[in-house]
């Protein structure tokens, strides 16, 4: 019988003073009944991310034990140990030309110095819990996106392919993907329900994270030349979606002019990425990263000696340029701004000589990674998914011991 749902569609009538009538549903519902669907709701993120966790942490204790590592450096492998130098000692006061921590943005280290200091931790506990707990709302946001998108289902499956995406191993190192993936997940959230002020600040502080956030800037602005279309361009409740877009690269230039002020020159962070990290933009990168690979590719006697980050690049790019196209042929679709969003990061993934698609941009790129869960159902999906727990235990236990695969 259908009556509970029936009584609950009654609508609110007026009682004899005018006000309205409280369904008995509402009357009944005991104290706290608002906050026990919100928290039911984060029950399945929880569980799923918290058992992603645990394999994560299983897998780097076990490689650990094998290599002769200690959980400290194989968690703060990588970039990690430049963000831990940054929240400990900052940054030069001029610009250097060998690597140095100029080449990383301010936000997650001063988030890391900040929970040290709150919690009286190391600076790698510190990085660690920004990571994994940005990590937790990141997977939340993703499923709020996932359900608007697609429905509540395809939410959860979404969700269990996001946390055991090879990708998703950020969350527990020492990255700043673990604050950049909530902030771009919360400011979409806040475009597509028109909250400008907040995608605003959101954005703001992505922009403060690290270079691959400057695109949020466009997706603000699509989303607002969208609003301004729609409600008319001199309306005033549409002006304020100019918000967003107007507040989105105070990250960036905050961090442009403190540099200024410190080194005396706002594009120091630039000039260390761009020479002393060969971080360079290449439209043919990927021609480049095949040729590479062919070329510095050789034999010891019968083992084969080839560069796993060519590889890896090689074979995100063909999942992106797959999931780019799905998303494209998906209906419904994603919003327009989490679009631009995929198209830009994936941009500056294929056009980095340095840091091609590999699973860290791919899942940046998040909405490219949901839709393949979204278009893959029964036993397609647990195919997929047997797929990448494969991948993810593979290439974790090689990132996170030595530098030959990059996160």
């Amino acid at each position: 019988m259908a009556v509970e749902p029936a009584q609950e569609a009654v609508e609110d009538l007026p009682d004899e003073d005018g006000a309205a009538a409280q369904p008995a549903s509402v009357l009944a519902r005991p104290r706290g009944g608002r906050l026990a669907p919100r928290l039911e709701r984060l029950r399945y993120p929880f569980l799923v991310y918290l058992s992603s966790r645990v394999v994560y942490l299983v897998l780097a204790v076990v490689v650990g034990a094998l290599q002769h590592w200690s959980l400290k450096h194989e968690l703060s492998n990588w970039d990690g140990q430049w963000y831990r130098r940054v929240a400990g000692l900052g940054y030069p006061d001029h610009v250097l030309h060998i690597q140095s921590t100029l080449g990383f943005f301010p936000l997650y280290p001063m988030l890391m110095w900040l929970v040290q200091h709150t919690f009286i931790c190391s600076l790698f506990v510190a990085g660690v819990l920004v990571s994994g707990v940005g990590g937790f709302v990141g997977t939340v946001l993703v499923q709020r996106l996932s359900a608007g998108w697609w429905g509540e289902e395809a939410s959860r499956r979404a969700v269990l392919f996001f946390c055991f995406f090879p990708g998703s191993i950020v969350f527990s190192m020492v990255y700043s993907e673990g604050i950049l993936i909530p902030l771009v997940a919360g400011c979409l959230l806040a475009l597509e329900r028109r909250r400008w002020l907040v995608a605003g600040i959101l954005a703001a502080f992505a922009t403060a994270v690290g270079p691959t956030a400057i695109a949020i800037i466009p997706a603000c602005a699509v989303a607002a030349l969208i609003e301004l279309r729609r409600r008319g361009w001199l309306n005033p409740r549409a002006l304020k979606a100019l918000i967003a877009p107007v507040l989105a690269p105070l990250g960036i230039v905050a961090f442009g002019v403190f540099l200024w002020r410190w080194t005396g020159d706002p594009f120091a962070s630039y000039y260390a990425q761009h020479h002393e990290w060969s971080e360079k933009a290449n439209p043919l990168a990927l021609v480049t990263l095949v040729i590479r690979l062919v070329t510095e590719s050789h034999f010891t006697g019968l083992f084969l000696h080839i560069n796993l980050n060519f590889i890896s690049g090689l074979l995100g790019a063909a999942f992106l340029f797959i999931a780019v196209f799905l998303l494209f042929r998906t209906r419904p679709r994603i919003s327009p701004a989490a679009l631009v969003w995929t198209l830009g990061v994936g941009f500056l993934a294929v056009t980095s000589e340095n840091v091609p698609p590999n699973p860290r941009m791919l899942i940046t790129a998040f909405p490219a990674v949901l839709v393949v869960a979204y278009r893959l159902k029964g036993k397609a999906f647990y195919r997929l998914m047997a797929a990448s727990v494969v991948l993810l235990l593979v290439m974790s236990s090689i990132t996170y011991v030595g530098t030959a695969l990059r996160p």
